[in-house]
């Protein structure tokens, strides 16, 4: 099987008070590169520092990372417009990252990502004989898929990195672009690309296509993450794509009283799989802060969560291979 990691940018993540993907604004632009080298690498090779929230909650790419060590599966990353290139092979479908959710236009060329997305999409359905899985990295996503999924006409609650959803400064972002924009709530039901031109970002393009081509080839899908990736099937159901597929996400993000993730699968049909990574009281300072609802989904924690499961990995192992990570790469808490 294969595991893709679909990272990328948006203008929005600098909207204060947005996002938790870094300890400070000047880092959020660096976290989906740190994020990719840690999944493929181990390691940092061209970005800076390891994402950390400002308590010390570490990138849930630690987790996906943990679980490819004991599992075993190939990476491939899709470059949906970085800021910063990665010192890794990838496969790029965006050569900017997105605007401003607050203007006319933050993804201009949605249409075009869609589509070099969807062809990369069948060529790993190719190489895969079992299961392709979709993860994403992109600070400031939540708030994107809140106006894609408006812009669809779908009731999706997004979820936050923060404990305390920022859900107002969502709704007031979203109400600018919808302005500036000139569109209604529902207005773009069933048209998923002028959605995403107009509300989106560049990962939820490259996630969406992805989909469609490898679903077009006839191998299974696994969405591996929150409500971000819960917009991104509202845009393939939306375009018309019937095949089922799946979401794997954390108990963090489904336990959320804020995101509607049990409702919207259903709505969206479908199969839903919820992990407990099972960190809150783990002992760890850094880990426990996934407990409190912090950086509860990411990097395609949920879906490879739910991969270790499926390959007999118990949630213990997982624990303590992240905790070496830590240690490896952030030190003693």
């Amino acid at each position: 099987m294969t595991f893709v990691l679909v990272a990328g940018t948006t203008e929005t993540a600098r909207i204060e008070g947005i996002s938790a993907a870094g300890a400070d604004p000047a880092a959020i632009a660096m976290t989906p590169t740190a994020d990719a080298e840690i999944l493929q690498k181990g390691r940092l090779v061209n970005a800076p520092a390891v994402p950390v929230s400002p308590t010390g909650c570490p990138t849930p790419a630690l987790v996906t990372r943990a679980v490819r060590e004991l599992v075993g599966f190939d990476v491939e990353v899709i470059d949906a417009g970085l800021a910063v290139e990665p010192g890794i092979t990838t496969r790029p479908v965006a050569s900017d990252p997105g605007g401003d959710v607050r203007t006319r236009e933050s993804v201009p060329d949605a249409a075009s990502l869609w589509e070099r997305a969807r062809e990369i999409g069948e060529k790993l359905a190719g190489q895969s004989d079992e299961r392709v899985y979709i993860g994403e990295t992109i600070p400031g996503g939540t708030t994107t898929a809140f106006g894609v999924a408006q812009a669809l006409g779908v009731e999706l609650s997004v979820s936050s990195s923060l404990p305390e959803n920022p859900i107002e400064r969502k709704r007031a972002a979203i109400r600018e672009g919808f302005t500036a924009s000139e569109i209604e709530p529902g207005e773009l039901a069933g048209e998923p690309r002028q959605a995403l031109r107009r509300q989106g970002d560049p990962v939820l393009a490259g996630v969406a296509g992805l989909v469609e081509g490898v679903l077009s080839s006839e191998v299974s899908v696994t969405l591996a993450g929150g409500t971000q990736l819960l917009a991104a099937a509202a845009l393939v159901r939306h375009a018309g794509i019937e095949a089922s597929f799946e979401l794997a996400t954390t108990s963090y993000v489904a336990d959320d009283p804020t995101a509607s993730v049990e409702v919207i699968a259903e709505v969206l049909d479908l199969s839903l799989t919820v992990t407990d990574p099972g960190f809150a009281g783990c002992g760890h300072t850094g880990l426990e802060r996934f407990g409190t609802g912090e950086g509860k989904e990411g990097v395609g924690m949920g879906g490879a969560l739910a991969l270790g499961k499926r390959r007999g990995i118990e949630l213990s192992a997982v624990r303590d291979r992240t905790l070496t990570l830590y240690d490896r790469l952030l030190g003693d808490p």
